[in-house]
């Protein structure tokens, strides 16, 4: 196992509703990354085909055609989309993680927040889908189950993911610490609305997107001396006005979603720490010092060297010698969940 190797963190946006032409994106960003030598690959959430950001801007009453096009867009486990991605993982070499929206052959529109980990050998190592969508986005994707909760194992380290508001779930992360996980992989959407400015007096503060996901990711870090990736999304001007062309209110929606509070991606050491990151202009070759990506596009790149996560053991090993196993006990269910279980009738001959 390499103890070194580069990572990147792709900090960009959808071809909104389009799996189709997203998947064409996340392939060359995959190149890209590759050319410049990355070894790991990250996507954001719900990377294909889209986050469903509107459901926090407008009523449930006016994002029907938003479900019907999240379902329409939304892509199998077993598709075309992923084995595409399957296959660049493969002939580049590379371990890719991505978010999808993953639809399910049982139901007409039953869709699922997932993050996909894929090996170097196009493998779907780790196929994980979001114990409870957070707050609207429930009126979009299914809860998910505990089948996803492992680690990856992989020439660069253990690797685990979990989606947004689960890095605030201590049992989900727990889950993957009590596997060995070096590295970490956190997504985010884009952006976090929870208030539309108006400009009166006495509205609500803005929810700070950068310092709650930091905040969820370096705790994690430190309680687990593991390194960390967070993987934002970005809304482009297409993404915008794509979002906003679906609506009755176009300018609310416009309002609302350039209004919201950026994601951030970063990269964090095992003590919760920045990291140093970089970027590599994809026309020069240039390299620039970067510590983080908010709103620009583009892939953060940062080196790992996965020795500096044992140090930190010799104080708080939370699944070795700093834990109580007589005192507590966790029992994690890792069955795939699905809506019916079918007996098969026996034949008697008669």
């Amino acid at each position: 196992m390499a103890s070194r190797f580069l990572a990147a963190a792709c900090h960009v946006s959808s071809i909104t509703l389009s799996a189709a032409k997203t998947t064409e994106k996340c392939i060359s960003f995959i190149n890209q990354a590759a050319k410049n030598s990355a070894d790991l690959v990250v996507f954001p959430e719900s990377y294909i085909p889209a986050f469903p950001v509107w459901s926090a801007i407008q009523a449930p009453t006016q994002n029907h055609v938003f479900f019907e096009r999240m379902a329409k867009e939304s892509i199998y486990i077993d598709g075309e989309e992923m084995h595409a991605i399957r296959d660049t993982a493969k002939q580049t070499g590379t371990v890719v993680s991505v978010g999808i929206s993953e639809k399910v052959r049982y139901s007409t529109a039953t869709m699922f927040n997932s993050n996909i980990i894929i090996s170097s050998d196009g493998e779907i190592l780790v196929h994980h889908r979001k114990l409870m969508p957070t707050f609207f986005e429930k009126l979009t994707w299914s809860p998910g189950d505990g089948h996803g909760l492992r680690v990856a194992n992989t020439r660069f380290g253990k690797i685990g993911a979990l989606i947004c508001g689960e890095n605030t779930n201590p049992l989900a992360r727990y889950a993957l610490m009590a596997q060995g996980e070096q590295v970490h992989i956190s997504t985010w959407p884009a952006v976090w609305p929870t208030v539309v400015p108006s400009g009166n007096h006495g509205s609500r503060p803005r929810y700070d997107n950068v310092a709650a996901n930091k905040t969820r990711a370096a705790a994690h870090c430190f309680e687990n001396k593991c390194f960390g990736i967070l993987c934002a999304g970005h809304l482009d001007e297409a993404a915008l006005e794509v979002m906003s062309s679906l609506t009755e209110k176009p300018g609310y929606m416009h309002h609302g979603l350039t209004q919201a509070p950026h994601a951030v991606t970063c990269f964090l050491d095992p003590t919760g720490a920045a990291l140093p990151g970089h970027i590599i202009d994809p026309e020069s070759g240039e390299r620039t010092e970067k510590k983080d990506l908010c709103v620009e596009e583009g892939i953060l790149y940062a080196e790992l060297d996965l020795e500096k996560c044992v140090e930190g053991k010799q104080y708080h090993d939370v699944v070795g010698g700093y834990q109580r196993l007589d005192v507590f006990n966790l029992k994690i269910d890792r069955t795939r969940r699905k809506p019916a279980t079918f007996a098969r009738k026996l034949t008697t001959g008669f």
